[in-house]
């Protein structure tokens, strides 16, 4: 009777142990595949965005003269909006906005190696250039403007302007390209010159339908900005170049017509390919 009483406790005590092994083992193996899941979902270095990089090329609309902050016109209001994006960290701008620039001007400065170096790594390259080619058929025909002249300078501008966006796709195949249109700053003071208003209307479609035919790119109309009597947007010291406010809304302008969501894509799964290889 003893020895069947010690028999059966050495039976349970195996049995325990078994379990207790198991139990173990079991615990053993769900830290495991825990462990595992862990170093599956294990967030990879890419999944923050790398800050946008947007290049500004131009003239003094890109400069900024006319903005009392001194910070580069447009430039720090847009940064702010997109800055705002959920899938966007943050934005650097280099700005090669030069006043006076004229098209043939921005061309030379294109064959720059800091600007070609800044063009092809940029997400987007934003550029105000047409206003100063305009200004200059005033100056060389001032007292006696015609609308063929107009006519005949829109030409040139039309063949610099594809060359300018020839040199930025040569640089970059993927950057998001945007054309800020040119405006009236004499709406309010050379009412009586109604053809103004015309030629610019004219030389805005041309850079419209040059742009669309680039994949990639966008025109941006800010003329009608301009045209709103209620607000003055002009710098107060030359009635010409905008003012904060006036930079304050073309950066708007700018900001509503960007294509946020593949902003900075290509460079970003270019980053991610790298890292996987």
């Amino acid at each position: 009777m003893k020895k069947k009483i010690i028999c059966l406790l050495i039976g349970l005590f195996l049995l325990t142990s078994c379990s207790n092994l198991q139990i173990v083992s079991n615990y053993t193996l769900q830290q495991e595949n825990e462990l595992g899941l862990k170093r599956k979902v294990a967030i990879p270095a890419t999944f923050f965005p790398d800050p946008i990089e947007i290049v500004s090329l131009g003239d003094s609309l890109t400069q900024g003269v006319g903005d009392t902050t001194d910070k580069g016109g447009y430039l720090p209001y847009l940064r702010h909006l997109l800055e705002k994006e959920p899938t966007i960290t943050s934005v650097n701008f280099v700005n090669h906005g030069v006043k006076g620039n004229r098209t043939d001007q921005l061309l030379k400065r294109m064959k720059e190696e800091n600007m070609v170096a800044d063009i092809k790594k940029a997400d987007a390259v934003v550029i105000t250039i047409g206003g100063n080619d305009i200004m200059r058929v005033f100056h060389q025909n001032i007292i006696d403007l015609k609308m063929e002249q107009f006519e005949k300078a829109r030409i040139g501008y039309e063949k610099r302007l594809e060359q300018i966006l020839n040199k930025v796709r040569l640089n970059n195949d993927h950057a998001q390209i945007y054309l800020v249109g040119v405006y009236n700053p004499f709406s309010k003071v050379l009412s009586a010159f109604q053809e103004l208003d015309i030629i610019m209307d004219q030389w805005n479609r041309s850079g419209r339908t040059i742009v669309e035919g680039y994949d990639n790119a966008y025109f941006i109309e800010i003329g009608d900005l301009f045209k709103n009597k209620a607000e003055n947007l002009l710098f107060t010291e030359d009635h010409f170049h905008p003012n904060n406010r006036g930079y304050e809304l073309i950066a708007n302008r700018i900001y509503q017509e960007m294509h946020i969501e593949t902003l900075g894509r290509v460079s970003t799964e270019a980053s991610a390919k790298g890292d996987e290889e």
